[in-house]
């Protein structure tokens, strides 16, 4: 049974087409990225799957249910960008609470919530207050209450958005440990934090699915970046073209140099390009198989 089905999702206001002609079909699985501009219909597509708001045209299918239907309570669950905590109760009350709300009674909610907030390493922060807790434990403390009931779809709208660097790789660390049961939807600006989390990415721009695109290797074909720290960047271009197996070599903005070749496991390729920088004294900075998402959604 599919994840997450869109057949011909519209959705109006007034005059204003938020999403148009959405088709979508995601399976379960490795976190999925949905990407966009601002306006370009990320919060609304939420919004639909979540129930929150119906589609004005289309039909939507969550594991064979229609959003908002009582049959995926604790199997759908959200945390918008903007969620806050109450700051007149403790972290554990808080979560005790919303534990009942999805139909527990008090001790398996305590239970439940204590189990999720040992998941996001938070558990000696229980009994303390929302405005004692930093920005990144608080988001923290939202994304456990996300977690509540062991859901099977989480939505999350920019979890990382305006953290330091230590609370975000924590988050990151979360999704990772949780994706063998939990398929997480992830919109973010943050496309190389994207890149290290998602298998397929969905590109939206003005209310239209523009792309879905998959970060898995190719079996025919395959790319290698290279990021060079000292190099003639021409000559080593010219260099790699003439190279067996080479179907297109580009050099990006930013002197990068994105290689699509024909798929090859011995790693010959690798080999050649580091004897090449060998005998000429160029420096890299990186090789990386495949390419930056920013150059798969938006090269030309």
């Amino acid at each position: 049974m599919k994840l997450i089905t869109c057949e011909g999702v519209s959705k109006q206001y007034g005059t204003k087409a938020a999403l148009s002609n959405i088709n979508l079909s995601l399976d379960t699985g490795a976190p999925i990225a949905l990407v966009g501009p601002n306006g370009a219909g990320k919060t609304t597509l939420f919004s639909l799957l979540c129930g929150f708001i119906h589609p004005s045209s289309g039909e939507i299918s969550i594991l064979g249910e229609k959003p908002g239907s009582q049959k995926l309570q604790n199997v759908v669950t959200a945390l918008p960008q903007d969620a806050s905590l109450d700051p007149n109760f403790t972290i554990v009350s808080q979560l005790t609470f919303f534990g009942k709300l999805q139909g527990m009674n008090g001790k398996q909610a305590k239970q439940e919530a204590l189990r999720v907030l040992e998941l996001v390493d938070l558990s000696a922060s229980a009994l303390m207050l929302p405005k004692s807790l930093s920005h990144g434990m608080s988001k923290r403390v939202s994304i456990a209450q996300a977690l509540m009931g062991s859901p099977k779809l989480v939505l999350l709208d920019e979890p990382t958005a305006g953290l330091d660097p230590a609370n975000a790789k924590k988050i990151r660390q979360i999704v990772k440990d949780l994706s063998a049961t939990t398929t997480f939807v992830i919109s973010s600006h943050n496309l190389e934090e994207l890149e290290k989390l998602c298998d397929q990415v969905l590109y939206l721009e003005q209310g239209q699915l523009q792309q879905s695109v998959s970060m898995k290797a190719d079996a025919e074909t395959a790319f290698l970046t290279l990021t060079m720290q000292q190099s003639d960047i021409a000559l080593l271009s010219d260099k790699v073209r003439s190279m067996p197996n080479i179907i297109n070599v580009k050099v990006s903005d930013d002197e990068q140099i994105i290689i699509e070749h024909h798929f090859d496991t011995s790693f010959n390729l690798e080999t050649a390009l580091l004897a090449l920088f060998s005998e000429h004294g160029w420096q890299y900075k990186a090789i990386m198989k495949g390419r930056s998402l920013e150059e798969t959604l938006f090269s030309s």
